[in-house]
């Protein structure tokens, strides 16, 4: 078995777990299923695995329920009241949209431990696949999504919304314009005004993404990140829903651009507050935490109240003012490298899903 399947077995084998823990059952839409035939003009018929008609009342108030858009195509729903995914479809754009059942959202978004561990298990392969991604011929919509992930992680900019961009003139990857971006050789220029009317302005050496960008900027258009489909030629923007899409097919799971910002921001922070001395008193743990957090905000572009809210796992802080840190998080980051991201987590990041695993048994066991 390679590292990609390890990983995939892996994770797995914790959403199994993860469903158990919620009474559920773990299920996969690869796997047969109800079908959804007929129209919305017409009416909906539901099928069973075996392809008969379903009858059964409760079955359908259970479908009913899950508020399946009339729009979605392939739609493939759970034959099981009590499966983890209840639904998937694609959408007008044919882009996969899953439902979730709600003890499954709520187990996954209330348990943060579970929620960064599961995203830092999935990231080795996730990288593995945009590495591939990127070698592809041409600009097909892997590669151009493989693009923006990338970015994604190397320079933390929010994914963006068109809504922002419209109405306020706000940017993230993918609302930005052409003039938003220069290429210099293997550097890319970033200048615009994010969320919140923060300015950016950065720059990242890359000589391949560098390319690609350069590349992009060429279609027509002003929208910088578009691809071209591979079945019709059509040149189509990049949404961010195209972008959580693209993590959702590859780990299976429900991550969001989100997730990379939250996991940045939780090493980073884990890395800043274990290189400080170990402090002595009340008011030196709270001046470090506060000096971490600004540190960790002016990564992300973020107000250091949103930052701590929002993108800092609420363990490493609490771990730091309660009991300092383990010598295990004492890692000396990696040098980044835009065209070098391993597939392998780097060894901060190690420490940190490590120590998130202590402290999710930690508190297990405090509870038992």
């Amino acid at each position: 078995m390679n590292d990609k399947a390890k990983l995939t077995s892996q994770q797995e084998l914790a959403n199994r777990d993860a469903a158990k823990s919620a009474g559920l059952r773990y299920v996969s839409d690869g796997k047969p299923g109800i079908r959804r035939a007929g129209s919305a003009a017409n009416g909906f018929r539901y099928l069973n695995p075996d392809g008969l008609e379903i009858a059964d009342e409760a079955v359908l108030e259970r479908i009913r329920k899950i508020g399946i858009p009339p729009a979605y195509v392939d739609v493939w729903i759970c034959p099981y009241a009590n499966g983890h995914l209840q639904a998937t479809g694609r959408d007008a754009k044919s882009r996969k949209q899953y439902r979730y059942h709600a003890r499954w959202r709520e187990t996954r978004d209330e348990n943060k431990y579970d929620r960064m561990m599961a995203f830092g298990d999935a990231l080795p392969g996730l990288r593995a696949r945009i590495a591939e991604d990127l070698t592809r011929r041409g600009l097909p919509r892997e590669k151009v999504l493989a693009t923006v992930v990338r970015l994604l992680e190397t320079t933390r900019i929010r994914v963006g919304n068109e809504e922002y961009a419209e109405a306020n003139k706000h940017y993230g990857l993918t609302t930005l314009r052409n003039r938003h971006v220069s290429v210099e050789g293997a550097t890319l220029h970033f200048s615009f005004v994010g969320k919140s009317g923060v300015r950016h302005r950065l720059e990242l050496k890359s000589r391949k993404l560098a390319k690609i960008v350069q590349n992009v900027r060429d279609l027509p258009g002003q929208e910088l990140f578009q691809y071209v489909d591979a079945e019709t030629g059509e040149i189509k923007p990049v949404h961010s829903e195209d972008v959580n899409e693209y993590l959702q097919e590859i780990t299976g799971e429900s991550f969001t651009a989100k997730d990379f910002r939250t996991w940045s921001g939780t090493v980073l922070c884990a890395m800043e507050l274990a290189a400080f001395e170990n402090a002595s008193t009340a008011s030196a743990v709270k001046e470090n935490v506060a000096r971490a957090i600004k540190t960790v905000a002016s990564h992300l572009g973020n107000t250091p109240s949103v930052c701590r809210k929002c993108y800092i796992h609420p363990v490493v802080l609490d771990t730091y003012a309660k009991d300092g840190f383990p010598e295990s998080l004492r890692v000396p980051p990696a040098a980044a490298d835009a065209d070098t991201v391993p597939d392998a987590l780097l060894p901060e990041e190690h420490a940190v899903l490590q120590f998130l695993r202590g402290q999710a048994q930690a508190g297990q066991n405090a509870h038992e």
